[in-house]
């Protein structure tokens, strides 16, 4: 059983030759998916968020690296003695499903040498990559930025119905996932937005935590640096007690309600 982990049973070598835009790496990484986990920071998403901490992953080549898709096998594999058995791989951006045809080979392998993999975004994205590539993996992160449409495209400058429709997808399909929440005053903690996704989402099986992102300015030096405005250079970090009311109404709807 062991060989079979480590030699591809129905995909040669060549199947890793993709390169794939990297942007960065997080070795040990315990907020994006259960234990610990390599974090595999790509380039290019199709939101414009206002909050966005990572600006410079949002051009679709920007400085980032192209990478042989190997390479991360590689690290991976490497890194896997310290996953132990919640651990794995987790691709974040920037948007993963930007670059999904290129990663399928990539998870493919990853899924052979037993290694658990999680994708984090947004759920804009869709088509028959993204549809592949989101069953292969073990765990998505999804990003639900606003449930309210109105106010979700003032947020990111994009749709959710997709989103919306990635979520329905997700259950119907007994994929599990994690709902992730942004948590930012004045944009995304109105207590009638907070209710309304949890009338939604209430009775979703599949979905198995909800994680409450606080909202911070760690990347305001990098649009400073960049040349660009921050629009939401007004907006302050959540407070305790702000962020302590929105999990109590979250509390309401989820049994497993986390401040990330």
């Amino acid at each position: 059983m062991a060989l079979r982990l480590v030699q591809p049973v129905n995909y040669n070598h060549h199947t890793l030759t993709r390169m794939i835009r990297v942007h960065s790496y997080e070795s040990m990484g315990t907020f994006d998916g259960p234990g610990l986990r390599l974090v595999v920071f790509l380039q290019g998403c199709n939101f414009r968020c206002l909050y966005c901490a990572n600006p410079d992953t949002i051009d679709p080549k920007g400085e980032s690296k192209e990478t042989p898709a190997e390479n991360i096998l590689q690290m991976a594999m490497s890194q896997k003695p310290f996953f132990g058995k919640k651990g794995g791989v987790t691709f974040s951006g920037g948007e993963p499903t930007f670059q999904a045809k290129e990663l399928i080979p990539l998870f493919k392998r990853l899924k052979e040498v037993g290694i658990h993999i999680c994708v984090d975004t947004n759920g804009s994205i869709w088509n028959e990559d993204v549809k592949e590539l989101l069953t292969l993996a073990d765990l998505i992160l999804l990003d639900v930025k606003q449930f309210n449409a109105e106010r979700h495209k003032q947020l990111t400058e994009r749709s959710n119905e997709q989103t919306l429709q990635t979520a329905a997808w997700l259950e119907g399909c007994n994929k599990p996932f994690w709902l992730r929440y942004v948590l930012v005053p004045g944009y995304s903690s109105a207590e009638e937005d907070i209710r309304a996704l949890g009338e939604h989402f209430k009775e979703y099986k599949m979905l198995q935590r909800i994680e409450i992102l606080p909202y911070h300015t760690l990347g305001v030096h990098k649009y400073e640096a960049m040349g660009k405005e921050y629009k939401l250079a007004g907006v302050k970090e959540n407070t305790p007690e702000q962020l302590d009311a929105a999990k109590a109404l979250f509390d309401e709807y989820f049994p497993v309600v986390y401040i990330n």
